[in-house]
């Protein structure tokens, strides 16, 4: 009987000696990073800065478990445009320091919040999130509209909540969900982004950046605390604030995604009647970088020419 109790600890125990003995993110282990890195309020971010310095800024946030490499597609589009791009790692994420603690709007806020003022970004920019990082981008917009000039959001979170057994459990159940984070869902994601390889049109430098997030400590944990945060509740507030303060707004869809429908654009539509709304046929979730040159033709549309533009300078 007491073998039967060890074996059961053991592998109760084993998700949580496993993500223990992860490697660190580290100052050596970010020697290969491209970018820059600042010393923040929650820790380390890793950043960088694209595109001509007079540039009107564009600011790109990335999604739940795909670091800012995934904007490299369309942040070169834009600066063939003629914008300046400011891209990041999330906290948990890339190359930035993975602190412990719920991941809800206030500490996606400050984040950003602390990078501008560490750069002296003072003057309005504009904000892109893509998936988990739309509901980034509208809880920033939503707090300080006047700091931006025109959101897009691409495939975003922030209007339907999954609700499938695993995923409410998880979230809901304390150190048993964390638990049953730790033990499946690097699997779970594994397989994914497999499946994502195996397609005709797969771009592998992202499955493989992706799926090196797993080795590193922390990673899965910020998935968890992000699911049990920014991602918890739909944000029909942030959107009516957005609708009020007249901040230009451009969600731009996948008709074939299977992890945000597009059908999401209804919840939108009725909490902000003002938003532009675009749907790329064919496409699934992967749109920054399987769809680059159609997601930056819209987005292209929506944002004043670089030319004769004043606003993104610095003051």
């Amino acid at each position: 009987m007491i073998w039967l109790l060890l074996i059961f600890a053991a592998l109760v125990a084993a998700p949580f000696v496993r993500e223990h003995y992860r490697p660190k993110m580290s100052d050596g282990r970010r020697g290969s990073a491209p970018g820059q890195f600042a010393e923040l309020s929650q820790g380390v971010t890793h950043f960088h800065q694209s595109g001509p310095p007079d540039g009107p800024l564009v600011v790109c946030v990335h999604g739940l478990t795909t670091p800012s490499f995934v904007w490299e597609p369309l942040a070169k589009g834009l600066n063939a445009l003629g914008f300046r791009v400011l891209v990041y790692d999330l906290l948990g994420r890339g190359f930035s320091d993975r602190p412990e603690g719920v991941q809800d709007k206030a500490f996606f806020n400050t984040q950003l919040r602390d990078l501008l003022e560490h750069l002296e970004i003072d003057a309005p920019f504009h904000l892109i999130g893509y998936s988990m990082g739309g509901a980034v981008a509208t809880g920033f917009a939503a707090t300080y509209p006047v700091r931006v000039r025109r959101l897009v959001m691409i495939a975003s979170a922030g209007m339907q909540i999954a609700t499938t057994p695993m995923v409410r459990f998880i979230r809901d159940r304390g150190v048993a969900g964390q638990w049953l984070m730790l033990a499946a869902y690097p699997f779970i994601l594994r397989r994914g982004i497999e499946a994502e390889r195996a397609a005709p049109n797969a771009y592998h430098a992202i499955c493989d950046g992706q799926k090196a997030q797993l080795e590193f400590a922390g990673f899965v944990p910020a998935v968890l605390a992000s699911l049990r945060g920014i991602l918890r509740h739909p944000m029909a507030g942030e959107h009516m604030t957005l609708h009020r303060n007249a901040v230009p707004l451009l969600a731009i869809w996948g008709a074939e995604d299977d992890v945000i429908p597009a059908s999401a654009m209804g919840q939108l539509a009725q909490w902000n009647r003002d938003a532009v709304h675009e749907v790329i046929e064919d496409a699934g979730h992967a749109l920054t970088y399987l769809q680059a040159d159609e997601v930056l033709a819209h987005i292209a549309g929506f944002l004043p020419a670089p030319e004769g533009d004043d606003w993104g300078h610095d003051t």
